[in-house]
């Protein structure tokens, strides 16, 4: 014989020869020769397989003992103990032990994706119950396309979209719809002179139309770049090396006229676009800095001889006013003798006693 104490909240069950004899519940008892006792703390919770659960119940005592909640293979049991969130039971036949604590199942079908609106959104993202839902998070500056099954359903904005995880497959498709920025950088380009170059261009593009974008078109931002880049190369290749140097910018309005249907259909709006820059090889390079320097020192050259023609022509009109008007001549004479005398630190005169004679050969007609 052995003396075996259950205390308050624990429950033992004896066993004889692998059979259930006896449920005890709080007390203290004597079992006979050839049993055991496995004791359970009520507060707690324990996973019978199924073959012993079927055992256990077929003792009226037990039963009395725990909930039993049958789980379908489409079903979870949101388990609640005083009413406060516990565990997630999954397909099944479970036993709780009643204990001290009050317990609530909630079951909710998990064959339909969505999520009954009656349950707690606070307890979605808290363990266990996250490891049964697929969360789909769309950004704010984002658009997204759902798909179930593989067929395209809605387009969904900016949110959390939270689903059961199930046989279903859902995918979200997403896509930035900000004003967006493509370089297509080095471009070997031949010009309609056969003059080589090396261009960089920039485009600005925003998703227009996200179904278009996205379902229609596979890829939407490499076919936009080809197309960009065929129409930069045509548009190029139409003008001579002149006619690029002097208007770059009508690169810009070729390519956004010949692009605007081609890129509508990829679901795309060209906001704007512009060559960076053009790179010309050395040897060009060289010549263009040549033909530069020439072409500024002709200038500088037009530019001498139109100062020199303005004086001579000054001279000229100057000299055909002193010949009409004496009195301008002597003003002009004596304006000359004045500066040619500024020079001068000495004069020297020699003669015998006709330096007033001298002095007025020099300073009177």
């Amino acid at each position: 014989m052995k003396r075996v104490t259950i205390n308050t909240n624990y429950v033992g069950l004896v066993f004889k020869k692998g059979k259930l004899k006896n449920v005890l519940t709080a007390g203290t008892y004597w079992l006979g020769f050839g049993e055991d006792i496995t004791v359970y703390d009520m507060g707690k919770e324990y996973y019978f397989t199924i073959a012993e659960l079927e055992v256990l119940l077929m003792n009226n005592d037990f039963v009395h003992l725990v909930h039993i909640v049958e789980v379908a293979d489409n079903e979870l049991a949101l388990v609640y103990r005083n009413n406060n969130f516990k565990s997630v039971l999954t397909a099944g036949k479970h036993a709780i032990w009643k204990g001290l604590s009050e317990y609530n199942f909630v079951k909710v079908n998990i064959s339909n994706i969505n999520i009954d609106e009656t349950i707690d959104k606070n307890l979605l993202d808290k363990a266990p119950l996250i490891n049964y839902i697929r969360v789909n998070k769309v950004e704010s500056y984002e658009k997204g396309l759902l798909f179930i099954d593989g067929k395209f359903e809605k387009i969904v904005g900016a949110g959390n979209y939270l689903y059961w995880k199930n046989a279903t497959t859902i995918h979200v498709l997403k896509t930035d719809m900000r004003q967006l920025n493509m370089e297509i950088l080095g471009q070997e380009i031949l010009t309609k002179d056969k003059a080589q170059l090396r261009v960089n261009f920039s485009i600005q593009y925003k998703v227009d139309d996200i179904i278009r974008a996205l379902l229609e078109n596979k890829e939407f931002e490499k076919q936009l770049y080809i197309t960009m880049q065929l129409a930069l190369r045509e548009s190029i290749g139409l003008m001579t090396f002149d006619e690029l140097m002097e208007s770059k910018e009508k690169i810009a309005e070729m390519v956004m006229a010949s692009t605007l249907d081609k890129v509508e259909s990829l679901g795309v709006k060209l906001t704007n676009c512009g060559v960076k820059d053009i790179v010309l090889p050395g040897d060009v390079k060289e010549i263009m800095n040549q033909v530069l320097v020439a072409e500024k020192r002709a200038q500088a050259n037009i530019i001498t001889r139109r100062e020199e023609t303005a004086s001579t022509r000054s001279l000229l009109n100057t000299a055909k006013l002193m010949e009409d008007n004496s009195m301008l001549y002597k003003l002009k004479e004596m304006e000359y003798v004045e500066k040619i005398a500024e020079k001068i630190n000495n004069i020297s005169l020699s003669g015998s006693g006709q330096i007033v004679d001298q002095l007025k050969q020099i300073f009177v007609k």
